[in-house]
């Protein structure tokens, strides 16, 4: 028997705490006998004490057997169990073609996605996007569209990881979130609820990464990797880009409009393909479905190419409630903005810098994300057609079309893009789009 405050007090003073006294205190979370303000003390101990790669194994499994952890093997699939989870970014859609690709080639893909945080997109408010899908379905239909289909994208049930929940609501309004030990918990426990085989992390390196600086980021991404297989799946991290939108266009009926051009091959933007690509390899590697890249990327390419890997998105949608043509006629089911507006250079030379975050945060204000949890989302408004890094710009050449409700919504974000984008006289080296492959 432990006393809460004890544990507590451990932690304050710097001491490791016991695999069975990590569980005592997430049960608590759980059923309520742990108070708010010993969670807040707990966390704000962890913050400055932080926790040992045991502790934070400990932690993440105690917090996803909080609840219910999905079980797979009573299907027999005939193939492994995957997902990725990104740490968010802006023009970040490669959920919606990273899915139905791996379905494509064998795997099978249980993915459980949030909601937009801050200036970055959630996959959710994307599905969300398409009318008649379903975002929360009963746990059989996610289980028998997840067999049939290979892929099934939904939302975070209350059943998963239920301790997390609670954990994090505390931990945002007491300055704690920022502790890679609890983030990485945070992270995993919801994600392994969904009872993987293998898990690819993608954690965002730039100016519109959640982490704050490269150091960071790598330090989350070993963290990840070394917590999640040690709590028995097999894990592995890739640093990638977030300087700059990752896809041409950001905004909720806009992304899927890219998803589905991607899939089909009308479009496929070079650094989205490259991302989406050395995601899905990894991932394919990782539930030993690919001897090695080489093999993994002409097996994706082959999914793509045949036609297989959009098929498997229609029939997701269509059983998860949505309309059976979607990629056909998108123009019949998403929302269009009756406001398109272009946003002129206001000088000339090469595109310098991006304010990532900027230009996610012009989405927001657009009304294409959240100010706070319970505010609706526009799925219209968004930006298309950004320019890239290095581009060359003249005088009045468009950096971006904006997408708005209204005239006044959409000069705001003309503004709003102006200011993201910095214009130099030197074209910048290019950055790697996948900076390295952190693997236990």
């Amino acid at each position: 028997m432990f006393l809460n405050q004890e544990i507590v007090r451990k932690k304050r003073d710097g001491g490791v705490l016991s695999a069975e006294e990590i569980q005592f205190f997430v049960r608590g979370i759980t059923d309520g006998s742990v108070t708010e303000g010993q969670i807040a003390a707990l966390a704000m101990a962890v913050f400055f004490n932080d926790m040992n790669m045991d502790e934070r194994v400990a932690f993440t499994l105690a917090m996803r057997d909080s609840g219910q952890v999905m079980e797979w093997r009573s299907l027999n699939l005939p193939g492994p169990v995957v997902d990725k989870h990104s740490t968010g970014g802006v023009g970040d859609v490669v959920s919606l073609m990273l899915g139905p690709m791996i379905a494509a080639c064998g795997g099978f893909v249980p993915m459980i996605s949030g909601r937009g945080l801050g200036h970055t997109g959630g996959t959710l408010d994307k599905f969300d996007s398409i009318p008649g899908y379903c975002t929360v379905p009963d746990p059989e239909l996610f289980r028998k569209v997840v067999k049939d289909v290979g892929v099934a994208i939904i939302g975070q049930t209350a059943q998963l990881a239920p301790s997390d929940k609670r954990f994090y609501s505390i931990r945002d309004t007491t300055a704690t979130v920022e502790s890679v030990a609890m983030i990485t918990g945070s992270i995993l426990s919801k994600k392994l609820s969904a009872g993987l085989d293998a898990l690819v992390m993608d954690v965002k390196v730039g100016t519109g990464a959640f982490m704050p600086t490269f150091e960071k980021s790598v330090e989350l991404a070993e963290s990840i990797v070394t917590v999640g297989n040690g709590a028995g799946t097999r894990t592995s991290a890739l640093l990638t880009e977030m300087n700059e939108s990752l896809g041409p266009v950001a905004g909720n009926a806009l992304e899927v409009r890219l998803a589905m051009d991607y899939l089909t091959g009308r479009a496929r933007p070079a650094r989205l393909h490259e991302v989406t690509m050395a995601l899905c390899a990894e991932m394919l590697i990782l539930g030993g479905l690919a001897a090695n890249e080489a093999e993994a990327r002409t097996k994706l390419q082959a999914g793509l190419d045949s036609g297989e890997a959009a098929e498997r998105f229609s029939r997701m949608v269509a059983a998860l409630g949505g309309p059976a043509d979607l990629i056909e006629r998108p123009d019949a089911y998403l929302e269009q903005a009756p406001v398109t507006v272009a946003v002129p250079a206001l000088q000339g030379g090469f595109i310098a810098t991006v304010d990532t975050r900027g230009l996610g945060l012009a989405v927001v204000s657009l009304g294409g994300g959240r100010r706070r949890p319970e505010d609706a989302i526009d799925f219209a408004v968004g930006l298309s057609a950004l320019v890239e890094l290095g581009d060359a710009i003249t005088v009045g050449q468009p950096l971006a079309m904006v997408h708005a409700r209204t005239q006044a919504a959409a000069e705001q974000a003309v503004r709003e893009v102006q200011a993201a984008y910095h214009i130099g006289a030197i074209k910048p080296a290019a950055n790697p789009v996948v900076y390295r492959t952190i693997r236990p």
